[in-house]
């Protein structure tokens, strides 16, 4: 048993005053699994907790390397073990007191040792956060936020300056700390469940837009928008910049008085970022021209939108106008968010796994000309589906639902006007019955290509691990399909 210490004060905190002293990491996924690693190398004494049983956890526990760190695992384990005697606990995202969604032993064992008061908690990105040495940028909002946040940090990998993308998107820097310098910028995806964990905020916040969303968790729109605008108000209260989105009311609103660059579709406004001319140009007040907007390499007016969040950031820190053209021209898109697969006998597949969310779904069905076949389904989120069902009778020739939400989707489309709707047990059996779809459509007379969209506009859990994991069974089933017909769709 570890003896009691006396609490780490994150005041001023730095890796050296880590060095031997007791430490919790509630949670083991890859948050969890960083910050264990993290803290093993500065020398504390490590206790990680984790609910799931220690054979599922088998190669986080083989990624630590041999690091010597105290392992409680497994849904017989008492939380309150892990957190007796610690200077410190650590959390992986999903891990809070407030989140319902939270296992209720350790939210109750979690909302005790914060009701004392004594032993401070701090998640992984705000840990990280505190030991920066280096200019941060936080990237948030409903959707396109890992878009955002890969296009900023390529725009400033032009600069003369090193630039490190983390968070959300899936690295989580905290193991990158020590290497990084005053001289470096940080670009950091920032979700709805790493928000209400931060105490500080980030020298640039940028917003993408706010919509209904991860209402399982917040309970109702005017929380989920409250989480959202911690980041603004823990930004503004340093003296930082926020980058806002004119076109969404909720984000324009936020901070008022703050310092901040607006982007919008419209002219620029006064030391923002917008569209102006004929043909149009990417105009940013006061630094000028950046680029044509027809040489935008992403589908979508949302993406326009994307791109001039990250021309502000870019502005701001002094990139040249050449060289955020040239970033921006050069960008390769997002894995899972609008990626074309392949395109076979007139035939496109694109993985918009990501878009999980009513709004992303209709963003994607606008992106592309019919003939259009969307695939789509999972496990509900709780959020309104009915713009989106009007959206898909406009804008799709057929749906093929999968998942747990396949029955409500199909009423709601069926509602909505859209003629075919199919069901699917499986994600295989979708691409398949898409394909014949978008097929018969080209055959009827319709100009190529055919789109088939995944685009499920609901989780991914109950048919697989994350959207990550779906999105790559999608990709897997398309390439499978092309490779039986010899790349011909015959």
């Amino acid at each position: 048993m570890i003896a009691v210490d006396a609490p780490i004060l994150l005041e001023g905190l730095t890796v050296e005053r880590l060095a031997g002293r007791p430490v919790a990491v509630l949670g083991f996924a890859r948050s969890g699994l960083a910050l264990a690693r993290f803290l093993a190398d500065a020398g504390a004494v490590v206790t990680v907790y984790d609910r799931l049983p220690a054979a599922e956890l088998a190669a986080r526990v083989a990624a630590l390397e041999g690091r010597p760190v105290r392992l409680l695992l497994g849904p017989e384990v008492d939380p309150r073990v892990a957190l007796a005697g610690q200077a410190l606990v650590c959390t992986s995202p999903s891990v809070s007191s407030r989140f319902p969604t939270t296992e209720p032993g350790l939210r109750a064992a979690l909302a005790a040792l914060e009701a004392e008061g004594r032993v401070p908690v701090a998640s992984e990105i705000d840990l990280f956060l505190r030991l920066c040495p280096a200019a941060t940028v936080g990237v948030t909002g409903t959707k396109g936020k890992t878009t955002v946040a890969s296009l900023c940090a390529a725009v400033l990998e032009r600069g003369e300056r090193r630039a490190w993308l983390g968070g959300n998107i899936g690295v989580p820097l905290i193991e990158r700390v020590t290497a990084m310098t005053a001289g470096d910028l940080v670009v950091l995806e920032i979700s709805e469940l790493q928000i209400p964990t931060l105490s500080r905020g980030t020298d640039i916040a940028v917003y993408t837009n706010v919509t209904a969303d991860h209402l399982d968790r917040h309970g109702s729109l005017a929380a989920y928008r409250a989480v959202k605008a911690r980041l603004a108000a823990l930004t503004a209260a340093r003296g930082g910049l926020l980058v806002l989105n004119d076109d969404d009311p909720f984000v324009a609103g936020l901070e008022p008085g703050a310092r901040a660059r607006r982007y919008r579709l419209g002219p620029p406004p006064a030391g923002g970022v917008g569209i102006a001319g004929d043909p149009a140009w990417i105009v940013a007040d006061g630094a000028g021209a950046i680029m044509p907007r027809a040489e935008l390499p992403l589908p979508g007016e949302h993406n326009v939108r994307n791109v001039l969040a990250a021309v502000a950031v870019g502005v701001e820190h002094g990139i040249a106008p050449e060289a955020i053209r040239a970033a921006v021209a050069a960008f390769p898109g997002v894995e899972h968010r609008l990626e074309t697969v392949a395109v076979v006998a007139g035939i496109r597949y694109v993985n918009d796994s990501q878009g999980t969310q009513p709004d992303a779904v209709i963003a994607a069905l606008r992106a592309f000309p019919r003939p259009l076949v969307l695939i789509a389904g999972g496990r509900d989120k709780g959020v309104d589906l009915a713009p989106l069902a009007a959206v898909a009778a406009r804008r799709a020739d057929a749906a093929v639902l999968i998942g747990e939400s396949a029955p409500r989707l199909g009423a709601l489309f069926e509602a909505a006007g859209l003629a075919v709707v199919e069901r699917a047990p499986t994600l295989r059996d979708a691409v398949r019955r898409a394909t014949g779809l978008a097929r018969a459509a080209l055959a009827a007379g319709a100009t190529p290509p055919a789109t088939v969209l995944l685009s499920p506009a609901a989780a991914s859990f109950d048919m697989f691990e994350d959207y990550a994991a779906r999105g790559r069974a999608f990709k897997a089933e398309v390439a499978e399909l092309v490779a039986e017909t010899g790349g011909d769709g015959s």
